[in-house]
């Protein structure tokens, strides 16, 4: 656990763990497949990150989106740690060059898109590839019962033949099928699961039906000091409450 926090205060500079987190970094770190349910904003991504630090080898982040992946890159090089992503776009040298980088060691972090995984050529490098870890985030996208389900996700399992290691599954949301649906698919030997409370203590949510919606509004600005959001649903009412 030294190692850990020290890897935790040297690139993130945090001193302590958020709810959970240290107990899914031991269970990855422990070599079992670990599914993560928290909250956007809980630390999803120290949950793979440390643990990957910490052991020798590359870790393979699956990821549905370019701008997530450069976004992770960028913090992550930012953070003098090396990390490349494979997106579409790219051109063939260069898709060649960074995952030879990968096979010699010069990357710690590789994001590809679940599509990716099935290319010849990213096969026949992953398979050179010190592999110590595959995480996969936005899990839910894994499940048909899940709200953004994408069917590229159900092959992200078959790459395990290539590399006897862990795998750890990240969502920020996810009902109780979705989550056994997410561990099945990605042939968890045991399931485990570790999620974090959605209750939040200092949010408080009030109902009402009401007649006049615009002056019921008024009265409630007038007593709530600082700033607020109003939904509304479409633009043309935006527009006419923009005036109040």
């Amino acid at each position: 656990m030294n190692e850990l926090h020290e890897i935790l205060q040297k690139y993130w500079k945090h001193s302590q763990f958020r709810p959970l987190q240290k107990e899914i970094i031991e269970s990855v770190l422990a070599g079992k497949d670990t599914l993560a349910l928290l909250p956007t904003g809980g630390g999803k991504s120290i949950c793979f990150q440390i643990p990957a630090m910490a052991k020798e080898g590359i870790c393979i982040v699956v990821s549905p989106l370019v701008a997530l992946m450069k976004d992770q890159v960028y913090q992550l090089v930012q953070k003098g740690i090396p990390a490349t992503a494979i997106f579409s776009g790219m051109h063939k040298r260069e898709i060649e060059f960074q995952l030879n980088k990968c096979i010699y060691g010069e990357v710690k972090f590789l994001y590809v898109s679940p599509e990716r995984l099935k290319t010849p050529i990213f096969i026949e490098r992953f398979k050179s590839m010190k592999v110590n870890l595959i995480a996969v985030d936005e899990a839910h996208c894994i499940s048909q019962w899940g709200y953004d389900f994408r069917p590229s996700y159900l092959d992200i399992a078959e790459i395990r033949t290539y590399h006897p290691v862990p795998v750890i599954a990240l969502t920020a949301t996810a009902t109780t099928e979705v989550a056994a649906d997410i561990q099945e698919k990605l042939l968890f030997k045991k399931n485990n699961l570790f999620q974090v409370t959605y209750e939040r203590e200092n949010l408080t949510y009030h109902f009402a039906h009401e007649e006049n919606k615009m002056q019921k509004t008024i009265e409630l600005l007038n007593h709530i000091k600082g700033s607020g959001l109003i939904y509304l649903r479409n633009r043309a009412k935006t527009k006419k409450w923009r005036s109040i």
